[in-house]
């Protein structure tokens, strides 16, 4: 029999009773667990992982699908791949039932169409190099499991990241994250640890995958955008720690390359002929 762990009463009670700084060392209490309910998944993580590098490195695409909390988290973490790697937005994307608009607002009944989460992704010309990963912490999202069920049927990777083990999510994805945190401070509150969990292993997915794709150098974002001063200083102060030379001289082939990595090949091969 499923049970949602997730919606289970709290560990605490009389919240309202409780001063401030007790509601803030019980849930600080709470939030670290979630590390170690992370910890515990990791080999389900590195296998996902290890399938989704070669299939990007073919050309595929992360599809990240949700709803409320966990639909925005995913597009979050998509958000920020671009920024932070320099990879087109085409790469990772992120889907939440009820669209742009359920970022901001409830929208009723989104998450319960079995139909538009496999819409949507055909609209997107999905194929066999993509992978579908579903995030949902209770793992009962009608919008979620309908499309990782389709996109499996069809060949394509799916893997999901829930906080109740042996759910019907689990049971459509071919890589299955559980992790386990346990009953929320608030009741079924799960935007609080399930959402900092999701939070951490889509951090995770998303940064060893760009890792592994080349995006970054030593332990640097060489292929940042440069969208703003202090990234303009960041990457300029790389190619100073990289090639020795002066600030100026550094932030002039910084900006005329766009990029850390193109600004030191440039200036290496120019150096070599």
């Amino acid at each position: 029999m499923f049970i949602k762990i997730s919606e289970q009463p709290s560990l605490y009670n009389d919240l309202e009773k409780k001063s401030t700084r007790e509601i803030l060392e019980d849930i600080n209490a709470e939030d670290q667990k979630v590390a170690l309910a992370v910890q515990k998944a990791i080999p389900q993580i590195e296998q996902l992982v290890e399938q989704i590098v070669p299939r990007m490195k073919q050309g595929g695409r992360i599809f990240y699908m949700g709803a409320g909390t966990s639909g925005r988290l995913g597009v979050l973490d998509a958000s920020e791949i671009p920024p932070t790697f320099g990879m087109p937005p085409t790469y990772v994307i992120g889907m939440i039932a009820g669209g742009e608009k359920a970022l901001r607002n409830p929208v009723e009944n989104a998450e319960d169409n079995i139909n538009r989460g496999w819409e949507e992704l055909q609209a997107m010309g999905i194929n066999e190099k993509d992978t579908v990963i579903g995030i949902a912490a209770s793992g009962t999202t009608p919008y979620v499991i309908a499309a990782l069920h389709e996109a499996r049927k069809h060949g394509i990777l799916t893997g999901c990241i829930t906080s109740n083990p042996d759910s019907p999510m689990a049971q459509e994805a071919d890589v299955a994250i559980e992790m386990i945190v346990g009953p929320e401070y608030v009741t079924g509150s799960s935007r609080m640890k399930s959402g900092t969990g999701q939070k951490m292993i889509l951090n995770m997915i998303s940064t060893s995958v760009m890792i592994q794709m080349g995006r970054v150098k030593g332990n640097k974002m060489v292929n940042m955008q440069l969208s703003n001063q202090k990234l303009v200083d960041r990457g300029t102060r790389m190619i100073i720690e990289e090639l020795g030379l002066e600030y100026e001289h550094a932030k002039t082939l910084l900006l005329m390359h766009g990029s850390v990595k193109d600004a030191i090949d440039a200036y290496k091969q120019k150096s070599t002929t």
